[in-house]
């Protein structure tokens, strides 16, 4: 029989990372738990103060924004092949987009 052999552990680590990253950035990208889970921790703690003190400042748009880049990025992550995923965000440790 001709089975196709499992991806290496890592992608598929990376598989996992790419649907939960996603799924947070599309649904609450605003607060950039998504760049938590991708292990990019200042880039989710600047997406997070903007959010946060940024709205306060400027009346919600500064959140409003945050929310878009969260958006897209998820939509971004979901959509790339799990090789080119890793190779993006894991290898070449790229935060954003």
């Amino acid at each position: 029989m001709n089975e196709m052999p499992a991806p290496p552990p890592n992608i598929q680590d990376a598989k996992n990372k790419k649907i939960m990253a996603g799924i947070f950035g599309i649904l609450i990208g605003g607060l950039g738990i998504h760049k938590f889970i991708l292990g990019y921790t200042s880039a989710g703690i600047i997406m997070l103060v903007v959010t946060i003190v940024g709205s306060i400042i400027t009346f919600g748009l500064a959140g409003a924004a945050m929310g878009i880049i969260g958006l897209i990025e998820g939509i971004l992550y979901l959509t790339k092949s799990d090789e080119e995923f890793y190779q993006t965000y894991i290898e070449e440790r790229r935060p954003w987009f």
